[in-house]
């Protein structure tokens, strides 16, 4: 590998940050979870970047890492039971990608249940086929076929109820 693939951290966050952030912010309930959960993939990153072999191993371990830490954060029991008096677009989490006047389709995506709207965000905003997706979840691809199949569905009707 040369020194201009050489694999850093600071490659790596200049490379795919937008990624993660998009990714983050897809997953969370509003932007400060999604700030936390965007420090702590890289944080991760930094402890084990050296353990990374290529380009688009980083990219894969990246996008396992953001997922499995906003699992994690959804199953912390605090996350579980407490409300926050947010305002009600944060909570439905659609200021994720934008006010929905602006982009319905995006307002609506933000709509979906979560596993639902990860499965649309990899594959129309990140661009990873059905086979990547079923990897960097751990599913089977019939799975994720099901759920961009449900996901689909649910954006139609979203999007034809909001005229």
């Amino acid at each position: 590998m040369t020194k201009e693939e050489q694999i850093t951290a600071e490659a790596a966050i200049d490379r795919y940050a937008d990624m993660v952030y998009r990714l983050a912010l897809s997953q969370m309930k509003n932007k400060t979870d999604a700030d936390d959960l965007f420090q702590e993939v890289f944080v991760r990153l930094v402890s084990n970047v050296e353990k990374l072999e290529s380009w688009e191993h980083v990219k894969a371990w990246l996008i396992r890492v953001t997922v499995n830490c906003a699992k994690k954060h959804f199953d912390l029991y605090w996350n579980k039971n407490v409300d926050f008096m947010e305002d009600e677009t944060q909570i439905r989490g659609e200021e994720a990608y934008e006010p929905p006047g602006e982009h319905p389709v995006r307002g609506a995506v933000a709509k979906l249940p979560p596993k639902y709207r990860l499965a649309v965000h990899l594959f129309y905003y990140e661009e990873l086929s059905v086979a990547e997706i079923a990897q960097q979840t751990g599913q089977k691809e019939g799975t994720v076929k099901s759920q961009l199949h449900r996901a689909r569905e649910m954006l139609k009707k979203l999007l034809e109820e909001s005229g």
